[in-house]
């Protein structure tokens, strides 16, 4: 026989049960609000002992209501949210198997592609698949299963608001994490964001990228097209995460290819600058482009031939200026102390063959871009410095007037220079790639790639062959 005691806890608890099923929105949002307030933090027995071992009951009525209503927004995110105390709560596996067997993810991922929801109840979803996810690697799975990756990629690239953002990134980073059979699977939904429009999305991508690619361990053959093309982004802090993951990416099997695409975005293809004309936008069209009011990138902004003062031309061709000086960077110059070209000999020796004293020379006399000059002048100076071949061809193509200058100072060299000398670094053919075969010793290939594997001597044999029948 129940206690007194036990009675009353019981009467309670129907007596609670009733008013939720007899409530209307207003009333259950209340409910929902005085629920939240007195059991946020609260353990599984806690919940059990304030429901009179009846909790699940409850949640059952909480579950159903969210697959009823959750395409209205009514009380979603006070919904989601009460879900949450109970999935989150210690000794909660009951609670989360309950909320599973009725098809919880599947609706949680729905939410997160519905444009009538608002932004805050999209966000608790997202942090009840991260619950869901930490609860280990069969709940990672059934996430996956059910098309999960795409739809959270998705989120993310349309999201605005950063803090939600953010929260996905982390879910994607869980995912990634104890996930053996599906992290393949999440390692290209994170590559194929860095295209998307949100500069947020691609610098939150890029980074659980880092992340993701020693748990990988392989690279996909797609990432160095993804990764350079992100290099022409205005923004600072993309663009930063992009070269890390590069510097990353140089101890993978892709290090070939993007050596030799950064060396290609140093002097960009006739058939590319060929096709951009100057093209007028409103400052409407500017701010859209980040242009305006951010104080970067104003080197893309000319007087455009208007007698309108408020009309400014746009050079379409900044996207691949950003990317030259990027590259340039990435190569040799970065303010943090880890460098491609002076961190690995090997790797500023094999640059050496890809010809990229040429294109750092070609990047100096671009002068519709400054960054462009300033960032190939810091890189060559560090070539010339490590290597006396570079610094005798370079004084040779320079003549003695602009190579002393550049020795005196190469940040400021853009600054100083006339017209002449511009087009003389712009249409040089240095090619120390010649000169590193003809001279032998220690700049013979065996010694410069020692031990290599036939595969990369042949990779590097065909791109000499190349560059000069293409001279």
């Amino acid at each position: 026989m129940t206690s007194i005691k036990e009675q009353a806890a019981i009467s309670r608890l129907l007596s609670f049960l009733q008013e939720w099923d007899n409530a209307g929105k207003v009333a259950r949002s209340h409910i929902l609000d005085k629920f939240i307030e007195t059991n946020q933090g609260k353990t599984a027995p806690e919940l059990e002992q304030e429901f009179s071992q009846g909790a699940s009951l409850f949640l059952v009525r909480l579950t159903t209501s969210l697959r009823i209503t959750y395409m209205t927004d009514s009380c979603l995110e006070k919904l989601l949210r009460s879900i949450g105390i109970f999935l989150s709560a210690v000794s909660s596996n009951r609670y989360l198997i309950e909320f599973l067997e009725v098809g919880g993810v599947l609706t949680l991922l729905e939410i997160l592609g519905l444009e009538k929801i608002k932004e805050e109840a999209k966000k608790e979803s997202v942090k009840l698949l991260q619950v869901i996810a930490n609860s280990g690697r069969t709940y990672k799975e059934l996430i996956c299963e059910s098309y999960g990756v795409r739809s959270i990629a998705e989120f993310l690239a349309k999201s605005k608001s950063e803090e939600t953002q953010e929260e996905v990134q982390v879910l994607l980073d869980s995912l990634v994490h104890g996930n053996p059979k599906y992290q393949n699977q999440v390692y290209k939904g994170l590559i194929a964001l860095l295209p998307c429009e949100s500069p947020k999305a691609q610098q939150l991508s890029l980074q659980t990228l880092r992340t993701a690619q020693p748990i990988i361990g392989t690279t996909h053959p797609s990432i160095v097209d993804c990764v350079l093309k992100v290099l022409g982004t205005m923004h600072l802090e993309v663009q930063y995460e992009a070269i890390e993951l590069i510097k990353d990416l140089v101890g993978y099997d892709v290090r070939q290819a993007l050596l030799k695409g950064l060396v290609a975005l140093l002097i960009p293809s006739v058939k590319e600058t060929s096709k951009l004309q100057a093209k007028i936008l409103s400052g409407k069209d500017l701010l859209k482009w980040g242009c305006l009011g951010h104080g970067r990138a104003v080197s893309c902004l000319t007087a455009a031939p208007s007698s309108d003062p408020s009309v400014l031309q746009l050079t379409p061709s900044l996207p691949m200026f950003l990317q030259q000086a990027a590259a340039a960077k990435a190569i040799g110059l970065n303010p943090r102390p880890r460098v491609l070209a002076r961190n690995d000999m090997s790797i500023a020796e094999e640059l050496l063959y890809l010809r990229v004293v040429r294109g750092l020379m070609a990047a100096m006399g671009n002068t519709d871009h400054s960054n462009s000059q300033r960032l190939a002048s810091l890189t060559l100076e560090c070539f010339v410095q490590m290597f006396p071949l570079v610094a005798e061809h370079v004084r040779k193509c320079m003549g003695e007037e602009l190579y002393q200058l550049f020795l005196s100072n190469a940040e400021d060299l853009y600054m100083k220079i006339d017209s002449i000398q511009a087009d003389i670094l712009a249409a040089n053919t240095v090619n120390v790639t010649k000169a590193l075969c003809l001279h032998g010793s220690s700049y013979s290939m065996n010694t410069l790639y020692g031990s290599r594997d036939s595969a990369q001597m042949a990779y590097l044999t065909h791109f000499e062959e190349d560059v000069e029948s293409k001279e």
